[in-house]
């Protein structure tokens, strides 16, 4: 037995600064995915995924039935029989595997739920983005609930704030176009919680907490309107100014073996490098304008292009 399949995301901006207000861009990326589903001769993996299964499944008893009811029994009675998260999606890489599997659990056990099919209004979004954050706590400790909600209806969102998010499209791919996301792996799993406490122990900070505002947030939003715009010219000089800010302030989220790495494409304008989720470890985002010459710079890098322009 195999469910429908839910796709991995990649948030292309507002890291960190979606938790205090900034704008972000997320788009569904379809070379990873996963199906919950049941096997006669589960594999070690599997039994450590029906495991966490178990525990999440007591975790969503304790819900608030104002928010979403589910049919526990049925759970239940489908962990008991084995089911697990089967996924391509690599854990702690930033790409949102939590994600897939909560979008995987609310499609199939929530009562009353709200179908991609139907008119999504911002009011309906905002209570799935509820939802999903309530129900991703259980992994990260705490969620903004973007991820379940890329996965769960695949299509690219939009945040303009935190009460504010819309489905929207994005500028279509062009096969041919030199210019180019990529992801770099880092080759180190990265955890979310330990990234986002140094965050918040750094937001006591004054200067930290200006630096937010003023640059990080600023550049941010500036790269999701050009993004969208498709004004590349102004995305690179924004994305420019990004990578900076995040070498300068961030340095506890991006491996120690990247930060050479990540200076030199400030320094060549060969790639502008930024975190792919809390950081830490897991993927790391690039942009370039010229592929080619990106692969050359990064001989010996794990580079997956995610999008081309």
């Amino acid at each position: 037995m195999k469910g429908p399949l839910f796709y991995s995301k990649i948030l292309l901006f507002g890291e960190y600064g979606i938790i205090k207000d900034s704008k972000g861009l997320s788009i569904p990326y379809n070379f990873y995915n996963g199906a919950l589903k049941t096997d006669e001769n589960p594999s070690k993996e599997a039994q450590n995924s029906n495991e966490s299964l178990k525990r999440f499944a007591t975790y969503l008893k304790g819900l608030d039935n104002d928010l979403v009811i589910f049919d526990i029994n049925r759970l239940q009675k489908d962990v008991d029989g084995g089911m697990y998260f089967d996924s391509s999606i690599p854990q702690g890489y930033g790409v949102g595997s939590s994600g897939a599997l909560v979008a995987a659990i609310y499609d199939k056990y929530a009562s009353d739920k709200i179908t991609v099919l139907e008119n999504l209004t911002r009011e309906k979004l905002l209570i799935l983005k509820t939802i999903f954050a309530e129900m991703e706590s259980f992994f990260h400790g705490k969620s903004s609930g973007l991820d379940p909600l890329n996965s769960y209806l695949s299509l690219p969102i939009l945040i303009n704030s935190k009460d504010n998010i819309e489905a929207t499209g994005i500028p279509s791919q062009k096969a041919e176009g030199k210019g180019a996301v990529f992801l770099l792996d880092s080759g180190i799993v990265g955890e979310t919680a330990p990234m986002v406490s140094i965050f918040m122990e750094s937001m006591k900070n004054e200067g930290f907490r200006s630096m937010l505002k003023d640059q990080f947030i600023k550049h941010t939003d500036a790269c999701v309107d050009d993004f969208l715009k498709g004004d590349m010219k102004s995305l690179f000089k924004n994305t420019k100014q990004l990578s900076k800010v995040v070498l300068n302030n961030f340095k506890p989220m991006i491996p120690a073996q990247f930060h050479e790495l990540w200076k030199k494409g400030l320094d060549t304008n060969d790639y502008y490098l930024k975190l792919c989720g809390s950081g830490g470890g897991g993927y790391i985002l690039g942009f370039t304008e010229n592929i080619d010459i990106a692969r050359e710079a990064l001989k010996g890098q794990k580079l997956e292009v995610v999008y081309n322009f």
